[in-house]
């Protein structure tokens, strides 16, 4: 019999509340839960596909260590595990000091979680070397509204969304990053045509499709267009005096510096019409309730703050905050980034958006846990924790679901800075990481499904998640390790406290600690208890105690959490981007997120189906950038600079600008043969974030000739054998200089390999290529071969069915082949196609790609009902695509329009 267990999203920061189906004890299934507040029920691509991640097969099961880096793993019991690392923690500190240790912990763990690992490092250790994949995200906008607002307080919620009159969309793309965000926002169209949406991006996103205003302004100029927009407000008398008079400080210094950033000069800064930034500004400060959504579009940069408080700034100006529809919106960008930000999660911070630098603020802490003092230094951030590693100031590192031989700028220095270290423990729930290569020791940590204790989403609701099934192996949940490593270390350094400081024996105990550490703070959750949470269903704070309801925004009095209870405005200028573009790295490059996969994808990359919009890492351009380099889509290019370099496929990209370019984030070096669009990322910070600037590098790209492609497409009998076959194949990828192995398909899946080189492989290399997919032998194989274009084509069927095929030297077929083969639908007469000399597939097989993963629903449906005259409407109501999460709305009215388009052409 099947049962629900209620739980939360672990994608993105929106908070979606899940029911988790399971039967026998396995996950069997997963939907949205409709009483929770952030979704009802709504869920994207990646979160109706959580059950199918629930495979075991890249999970570490068991302690495991290693002799030598990069060499084979040995299993440890649990005991072995943690007295080792408790061993070489306590030498290290004893001999270099505490903060010769570090921890770079992640947005995905439990605010439980996070707050023991916070303990352990400033309560026990004595060492602020605690950071977090936050860092990368999220701290620019904890900077942000600390330095304007005065805490760390997103004021708004999503039902502002709803009351908004207008809403400026500004570094974020939430049609793919925050997909049921975004069908709120067309709610909101639907239910109100006047709603009018400005979008600010450099490219023509898929968000920006549904704007009434598309400023596709330069990357880096997010400043120069706030302070525009806020120079034609005061010039056209559209702020609000008397809430700047009441409520801010610092205006006046900030007026006498945007009085030079007029429309024009703006105009020249950003790359825009100055109509349409007076046009903005007017819209904005002429509309009834004003809301901003942004997100690492204005945090990823060296000067995320002042994209940050810039944005804020129109807010305060004409007052349009603390009340309903209205006010500066950060979107956050994992599932418990705010939670981790709640309990001093940064090297920077302490409990309760407690400052580290405040000398009271360290002695509160200091009592509640019960020790001596807090150290009064900042520990090292993301990015300088591991230049540290490198330098040897720090000699070990403890990193927990995170993946930073991946998700970090400059990956050269980052895996040297890795290599380096006298001692890296990993504490994962997947031993197939590009960090796992490099741990001294991993430690297997329970995930979604598994996990429980609370998180937060980006409008500070508190939601109580539940475990559903037990933990695989002798995996364990993230505070449990903590709380037993703490116990040991704490012993070997000889504090006889230890066992005080960590009493837990389970997460509500933690939460209880954290809740106390809240009391009268902005954020004061007093009020909640696990209890209140499972019966009342998820929270925001502050809820302090004796509240009936947390609050649904702040701000509503005009009274900030600053000293004076008043908001700053700060004088902040234009800078250019940190990277700057040179004859020689002529082009930008902008990176983001795609819709169906998720950071690393460790988790998505498990799940064939969320393969088939792209099946690999596409580097798109603009039409003038690739004829300048004799580049069609399709054809294979070096980008580079002087941080690393990447060989991928380019294709041409609507909305784009000219000099720009824009690359998924996504793939790492267990799909490519380099760490992808970190391998070029920009690692400088900004100074008061210390957020690096990812979503921008100056990079060069050019055509690469490969002459000889390869290609192999893999049917296998289920999911499991399709990951274990992926992972046999990835060390061929370092053999080639473009190489790639993915996954593809829904009923059947696939495992994709792709290569390209420069000279034709030789037999004995086609005979290994063949034994590792299954194809060596002769039985039931199809030969094509012609020595004298170096073609070599080979497929296997089994039982009437093609099982694989091997493509070298053309791999013309190969889009269709996978269709085919996914979808079990290349008829036993067919199967010589598949090697047949030419490109196209048999008239039984039409290409198509799938829209709507949801409902499956392909573009030759959509295209045959807008045929028969459906709109969008029709379609919804007959294929159901874009009835679930709606993610693939945009591409179904860019089908619309294009149709629409094509009938106006005149013949």
């Amino acid at each position: 019999m099947q049962t629900e267990v209620k739980s939360t999203c672990c994608y993105c920061g929106v908070g979606c509340g899940v029911l988790v189906a399971t039967e026998g004890g396995r996950i069997v299934g997963v939907r949205g839960d409709p009483q929770h507040p952030a979704n009802f029920g709504r869920l994207c691509t990646k979160g109706a596909s959580l059950h199918l991640t629930a495979d075991t097969t890249c999970r570490l099961l068991h302690p495991e260590q290693r002799t030598e880096r990069h060499g084979l793993r040995q299993r440890l019991s649990w005991d072995a595990a943690l007295d080792q690392a408790a061993g070489r923690f306590a030498s290290i500190i004893r001999e270099h000091g505490p903060d010769s240790v570090a921890f770079y912990i992640s947005g995905q763990l439990m605010t439980e979680d996070y707050y023991v690992f916070n303990k352990l490092a400033k309560g026990l250790i004595g060492t602020n070397n605690v950071d977090t994949n936050s860092r990368l995200c999220m701290s620019s906008a904890v900077a942000g509204y600390k330095q304007t607002l005065g805490a760390d307080a997103p004021p708004c919620s999503y039902e502002d969304i709803d009351q908004a009159s207008l809403i400026f969309i500004s570094g974020a793309n939430p049609a793919l990053a925050h997909p049921i965000v975004f069908r709120r926002i067309e709610d909101a169209r639907a239910a109100n045509p006047n709603l009018r949406i400005i979008v600010a991006d450099p490219r023509r996103s898929e968000t920006a499709e549904i704007a009434d205003l598309h400023l596709p302004l330069k990357p880096g100029t997010d400043v120069a267009l706030f302070n525009g927009m806020l120079q034609v407000m005061i010039a056209e008398n559209l702020i609000d005096a008397d809430y700047i008079a009441v409520h801010t400080r610092g205006f006046a210094e900030l007026q006498a510096i945007v009085g030079e950033y007029t429309p024009e000069r703006v105009a020249a800064i950003c790359g825009l019409r100055a109509a349409d930034i007076v046009t903005a500004a007017r819209w904005f400060a002429g509309s009834k309730a004003a809301l901003s959504l942004y997100c690492q579009g204005l945090n990823q940069s060296a000067h995320g703050t002042q994209n940050n408080a810039g944005i804020i700034h129109l807010h305060l100006a004409t007052g349009q905050i603390g009340k309903p529809g209205a006010g500066p919106f950060s979107l956050t960008g994992q599932p418990n980034a705010m939670g981790g930000r709640e309990v001093g999660g940064l090297a920077n911070q302490l409990s309760a958006h407690r400052d580290l630098g405040n000398p009271e603020h360290r002695a509160e802490v200091a009592k509640l846990w019960g020790i001596p003092d807090v150290p009064s230094e900042p520990g090292k951030s993301a990015v300088d924790l591991f230049k540290s590693l490198k330098t040897g100031e720090i000699k070990a590192v403890w990193i927990a679901c995170t993946n930073p031989a991946q998700s970090l700028p400059n990956q050269a220095a980052v895996r040297a800075a890795l290599e380096a270290a006298d001692y890296v423990v990993l504490q994962e729930a997947y031993g197939n990481t590009d960090t796992a290569a490099y741990a001294d020791l991993l430690l297997p940590a329970t995930t979604w499904g598994e996990k429980y204790g609370t998180v937060t989403n980006s409008e500070r609701r508190i939601s109580r998640v539940q475990s559903a099934v037990a933990a695989p192996g002798e995996a364990r949940h993230d505070w449990q390790i903590v709380v037993d490593f703490a116990r040991r270390l704490g012993h070997k350094l000889g504090n006889s406290a230890t066992d005080k400081l960590f009493p837990y024996a389970d997460a509500e105990a933690i939460f209880n600690e954290h809740r106390a550490s809240t009391l009268g703070r902005d954020l004061d959750i007093g009020g909640l208890s696990y209890a209140l949470l499972e019966q009342a269903g998820p929270q925001q704070w502050p809820y302090p105690q004796g509240a009936a309801t947390g609050r649904t925004r702040l701000y509503e009095d005009g009274v900030f959490a600053s000293a004076d209870g008043k908001a700053a405005f700060l004088p902040i200028e234009h800078q250019p981007t940190a990277d700057a573009n040179t004859v020689d790295l002529p082009i930008s490059l902008l990176s983001g997120r795609m819709r169906d996969q998720w950071h690393g994808m460790s988790r998505t990359g498990t799940v064939p189906r969320l393969f088939n919009q792209e099946d690999e890492p596409l580097l798109g351009m603009h039409p003038c950038d690739m004829r300048h380099r004799t580049l069609v889509s399709g054809d294979l290019a070096r980008l580079s600079n002087a941080r690393g370099d990447s060989v991928l496929r380019v294709v041409e990209r609507a909305g784009m600008q000219k000099g720009q370019a824009w690359l998924p984030m996504h793939w790492g070096s267990q799909f490519l043969n380099s760490p992808g669009a970190n391998a070029v990322a920009c690692d400088a910070v900004d100074p008061s974030s210390m957020q690096p600037e990812l979503k921008h590098a100056a990079v060069q790209i050019a055509r690469l000739e490969l002459p000889y492609p390869l290609a192999v497409i893999r049917r296998c009998d289920n999911q499991a054998e399709a990951l274990e076959l992926m992972q046999e194949a990835r060390p061929l990828l370092d053999r080639y200089p473009y190489a790639n192995v993915s996954l593809y398909g829904r009923q059947a899946p696939l495992v994709v390999f792709r290569a390209a080189l420069e000279q034709p492989l030789d037999a004995a290399a086609l005979a290994e290529l063949d034994q590792l997919f299954g194809m060596a032998g002769d039985a039931g194989a199809i030969v094509y071969s012609d020595r004298s274009r170096n073609i070599a084509k080979k497929a296997i069927s089994r039982d009437g069915r093609l099982l694989a095929v091997r493509l070298a030297g053309e791999v013309l077929a190969q889009t269709w082949l996978k269709q085919a083969m996914a979808e079990d639908k290349l008829d036993p007469a067919m199967i010589r196609f598949a090697l047949a000399p030419c490109s196209a597939p048999p008239v039984t097989i039409a290409p198509r790609n799938i829209v709507c993963k949801c409902a499956d629903v392909s573009d030759l449906q959509i295209k045959a009902g807008i045929a028969a005259g459906d709109d969008l409407p029709a379609l919804q109501q007959n294929l159901k695509c874009g009835t679930f999460c709606g993610s693939c709305v945009p591409d179904i009215k860019r089908m619309l329009a294009e149709c629409k388009t094509h009938e106006t052409v005149p013949v």
